[in-house]
């Protein structure tokens, strides 16, 4: 497996970069990214209800409602910025990227907005809805049966293509602007303002790059706040074995089955030194609480959702444990229409061996009697 230094982008000589048609066509190339920016409005921060005796709030930053209906919305539009404005991505050559689905969707869409052809190179058990969003806005799907050669088979299209490998998995963490400039971690804070708890205790995120629980954290230190980032592992994912061992060279064998989140390496993106606490969430723990979200809100979401979900829910018990009031922030990822024949499907969830009883159990009688009994 190539190590994350031998797949940089390679310096190109294509394109005249004091030619002013080219310059014209970055300046509208990033105007049109920065405009899809501008038009959209801020997602909504949900409640989850909790007894109100608890004193606790649990909110969902629902990244569903993005143009592209996921949480890597925010990822493409930054990481397209950084590769238009680093001279990467070039008109008439591709984009590719390595993608489990939502981040290809996205980058998909600003592909097309700017006018560049986009391939997704993706494991073959990725969701068909996925892959049909991805041809929907103009990408091309190239499939690979084992998802740790992902990263290989982008950087050879690359190369013969004459194309851009993004990476999400290396510059997802130093693409976006984690100082602010309506990152996610800004907006949270932002929409909490008139809370009874408006700084939270914990944030949770889960991760596919590392990069939104690097954003988080780092803004968390830079705005002086006392909230804990909390970052939800699923099974057949190394991060957690990464952070708890100090090991940046720890891998995973398999595949995770909750689709955006879990890698089989460290990835660059992942900034461990930044990150209080992780914690370790069985998929079917995963699925029932998403299962759980629907029965509590009525809305449907991705296994990521659930992931992270899962470990919220914990942190809130053991904030009724010791007492403790306060709010509670994670995040709903993308929507559940995407997985019907996954996590909402229970032919699939036998085939995979996932029992969500004894994980509903849990959460029920967490909501009915404020304990953790795992």
């Amino acid at each position: 497996m190539s190590t994350p230094q031998q797949i940089r982008p390679a310096v190109t000589h294509d394109v005249d970069r004091t030619d002013p048609a080219y310059r014209d066509w970055l300046k509208e190339a990033v105007r049109k990214v920065q405009a899809d920016a501008n038009r959209s409005a801020d997602t909504h921060l949900l409640r989850f209800p909790l007894p109100d005796a608890w004193g606790i709030d649990l909110y969902l930053k629902d990244e569903s409602t993005h143009p592209t209906g996921s949480l890597k919305h925010r990822l493409a539009r930054s990481l397209f910025l950084y590769g238009l404005c680093n001279g990467w991505v070039r008109p008439g050559r591709p984009v590719i990227e390595a993608s489990s689905g939502s981040t290809a969707v996205s980058e998909a869409y600003f592909a097309k907005l700017i006018g560049v052809p986009f391939i997704a190179v993706m494991p073959r058990t990725t969701s068909a809805e996925k892959c049909r969003l991805i041809e929907f806005h103009g990408g091309r799907c190239h499939f690979v049966d084992d998802p740790r050669t992902m990263y290989e088979e982008s950087a050879r299209l690359a190369a013969e293509t004459g194309g851009h490998y993004m990476d999400q998995f290396t510059y997802a963490e130093r693409a976006t602007d984690w100082r602010g400039n309506n990152n996610i971690a800004e907006s949270v804070f932002r929409q909490l303002e008139l809370e009874r708890h408006p700084e939270p205790a914990w944030i949770i995120a889960t991760a596919g790059t590392g990069g939104t629980s690097a954003t988080i954290a780092r803004y968390v230190h830079y705005m002086q706040y006392d909230t804990r980032i909390c970052v939800a592992d699923p099974d057949n994912s190394c991060f957690f074995e990464g952070w708890t061992t100090g090991s940046a060279e720890a891998t995973c064998d398999s595949g995770s089955r909750i689709e955006g989140i879990g890698r089989p390496r460290m990835e660059p993106s992942f900034v461990p030194g930044a990150i209080d606490r992780m914690m370790k969430v069985p998929d079917a723990a995963s699925v029932a609480a998403v299962r759980a979200l629907e029965r509590a809100i009525g809305r449907k979401a991705g296994g990521s959702t659930g992931t992270g979900l899962w470990s919220a829910l914990r942190i809130v018990a053991e904030m009724v444990a010791d007492g403790r009031r306060g709010s509670v922030v994670t995040l709903l990822c993308d929507p559940g229409d995407r997985y019907l024949d996954k996590y909402y499907s229970d032919t699939w969830l036998a085939e995979q061996g996932l029992d969500v009883g004894p994980y509903m159990t849990v959460i029920d009688t967490l909501l009915r009697t404020g304990q953790w009994q795992e």
